[in-house]
Order: C-alpha cells, then structure tokens, then sequence
C-alpha cells in the first residue's frame, strides 16, 4: 500500500514516521523538566487532576504516561489519599540493568567487560595526573589510609570482617574516575561497574580465603600509594603504565580465581 506525502509524490506507508501518542508527550515533557532540574528528587508532581487539565488527556492516558516514567524510575506512585507521583533521582543502576540485558544477549563475557574497564582507568588516570588537585591527593590518600588500617586491623584480630575492603577499593577506583572530570567516562565507568558487580554477586564463588584476601589488600595499599606518588608528581605517563600494570595483574587474580573471563555477563540468573 502507498500513499502521498503531497511534495514528492506516492511513498510507502511504512515509511512515514509514527505520531507519538499522548502519554509519551506527557513523559516527554515532566522527563525534561527533571533533567533541567525544573523538578528535583523528592519533589511530588502536581494533582492528577491538575495534570489532566494542564495537558487535556483523560485519567488512562495521564496514568500510561506515569506507568512510562515509573519504568524509567524517574518517579514513584504512592496510593492513598496522601498519594501522588514523587520524582526519583536518574539512577545509574536503571541504565547498568538495560546495558547488562544487551550485553547478555549479545554474548558478552566478563573477561570482555573488565577490559574495557582496563581501557577506561588508565585512560581517566592520564587526564588525572594532569589536572589533580590538592583536595583529590588528599581524598585518594585518605582512601588508601583506611584500607591500610584495615588490612593491619584485620591481620591481628581474624575476627573483624573484610566487607569494608571491597568497599574501599571501589571507591579508590571511583575517585580516580570522577577526579579525572570526563562525565562521559565516569558514566560509562559507573555502569560497567554496577554490571560487573551485579554478576559476580549472582553467578560467581568467591574464594573464602581469608589469609589471601588480606595479602591482596596489603598488595593494593602499596599499589595505590604508588600511583598516588605518581600523581602527586603530574607524571601522566608513569601513572598510566603503572595502572594498566595494575588492572592487568587484578584482571589475572579476579578472572583467575573469581570468575571465569569466558563465562557470558549474566545478570539475571
């Protein structure tokens, strides 16, 4: 079937371009007025009532479109009297579940998403050690500090847990990323992240080897207060083959022993 777009003459039906229908234009909307800060986290949207009558759809379209943004964990709908539609931060982890579906479809192993994160920090490490400041040496020093305590706590009492280590070095590799000051990477960065993660919590054994866990803090404090060095010094070039050395030997420990790098992402087991 065909049909005139009254300039060029007779064209396919299949290739005009589908009308949006009401509720993505009201989601479109109240999705802009988020991201231009017009409406921040916490604040409640206006009555339904009021919404109805601002964009002149009916309750079930004013509904589809909530259904839409709720999807998109823009907002939240509370029932009840006191009810109402309550605006939700963007969260990285919404985008890290949509990424992790698209590379489990495609086949995508973890050994290929911690390379990328091996491209990605040495890279921000770079951009970093040519733009530190003051307050990054001291907030990645304090970093490294509390690992250290930790490790040394955890070496004379077998009792204290190890949680915190994890924690610690994930936000040492965060601060890297977010002090380099590219949004971009960091975004990207971020939902590798939370992939990764997701993964290893759901599909991996980890060692329970506490004696091993403690040698590889110990190795990480002494690898960290070395790029903080080369850092202090703006030496971009040292600092970027000494994490890539980095990632590389935690690529071999964390896929060696953790994980297997063949194994296809999978978040959803």
């Amino acid at each position: 079937m065909t049909a005139t777009n009254g300039r060029e003459g007779w064209v396919p039906v299949d290739e005009f371009v589908r009308a949006p229908k009401a509720a993505e234009i009201i989601a479109k909307s109240i999705r802009r007025r988020i991201v231009l800060g017009e409406l921040r986290e916490g604040d409640t949207l206006p009555s339904e009532a009021d919404l109805m009558a601002q964009f002149g759809v009916s309750r079930p379209t004013l509904r589809e479109a909530f259904r839409i943004m709720e999807a998109e964990s823009l907002i939240s709908i509370r029932r009840g009297a006191r009810g109402g539609a309550r605006v939700l931060a963007p969260d990285l982890s919404v985008a890290a579940r949509y990424v992790g579906l698209l590379l489990q479809l495609s086949g995508t192993t973890i050994g290929e998403v911690y390379d990328t994160r091996v491209i990605i920090e040495p890279a921000a490490v770079h951009r970093l050690a040519t733009r530190r400041k003051e307050r990054d040496l001291e907030d990645l020093r304090a970093c490294v500090e509390e690992l250290r305590e930790l490790v040394e706590s955890a070496k004379a009492d077998p009792g204290i847990s190890l949680d915190a280590g994890s924690r610690l070095a994930w936000r040492f590799h965060e601060l890297l990323i977010e002090r380099a000051g590219n949004r971009a990477m960091a975004i990207q960065w971020g939902v590798l992240r939370d992939v990764m993660e997701t993964h290893l919590a759901s599909a991996v054994s980890r060692s329970s080897d506490r004696s091993d866990a403690v040698e590889s803090f110990r190795r990480s404090v002494r690898s960290y207060s070395k790029l903080v060095a080369f850092l202090e010094a703006k030496d971009a070039e040292g600092a970027q083959r000494h994490w890539r050395k980095h990632m590389d030997v935690s690529s071999k420990i964390l896929l060696g022993t953790e994980a297997d790098p063949k194994a296809v992402v999978d978040l959803f087991d």
